[in-house]
């Protein structure tokens, strides 16, 4: 009854107030993105959805389109502004997906949306993650975030999938708050994004 009827109508009110009360933050970082990123602020980049459905999620822009002498795009350490550095360890990049939640893209706990690039590369239980709309945050995200291995992340995905409840989903927030507030799990050890999945675990 809570994954069907209750869920969403929780998403879209704790998105609602939670927009409202960040707005003036949403709003300064808006701001100071735009000129530390030649007026681009905001990163748009598709991803699956359930069922794999694609959607395009929205988040702060963190790293700019700096390029090496061929042309080609440098690694994501030497493409993350000072800025985007900051933004990304208070996890405030996440703030604009409260809109994809209240277009109802996406939920506020639940499995964090990939690529789609590996939605070939799943197994069918890996797959599972993709029964549940995608979270701002999940149970992987609180049991280490970037820091936890591929095999971990789906594990703790799956588990989610399979035992959704309120009180689930509550524990989970208050754990993400905790993290945040430290900043702890942002970065796998030494890399500013974690390493992409091959299908391999």
């Amino acid at each position: 009854m809570y994954k069907i009827v209750f869920k969403p109508v929780v998403d879209f009110l704790t998105a609602l107030v939670g927009f409202l009360i960040l707005s003036p933050v949403f709003f300064i970082v808006t701001i100071g993105l735009y000129f530390a990123n030649q007026g681009k602020p905001f990163f748009f980049q598709s991803r699956p959805g359930k069922n794999g459905k694609i959607f395009k999620i929205i988040k702060f822009r963190t790293m700019n389109d700096k390029k090496d002498s061929q042309g080609q795009l440098l690694c994501d350490a030497e493409r993350l502004t000072k800025i985007g550095q900051f933004i990304r360890k208070t996890s405030l990049d996440e703030i604009p997906q409260l809109l994809n939640v209240l277009k109802g893209d996406m939920s506020m706990v639940g499995p964090r949306p990939l690529l789609p690039e590996y939605l070939p590369l799943y197994s069918d239980f890996q797959k599972q993650r993709h029964d549940v709309k995608p979270g701002i945050t999940g149970w992987a995200q609180v049991n280490g975030r970037n820091a936890i291995s591929w095999q971990d992340k789906f594990i703790f995905d799956v588990w989610y999938v399979k035992n959704i409840s309120l009180i689930l989903d509550l524990k989970i927030i208050v754990r993400t708050l905790k993290k945040v507030l430290v900043s702890e799990g942002i970065n796998a050890s030494n890399v500013a994004t974690i390493d992409r999945f091959d299908g391999k675990c």
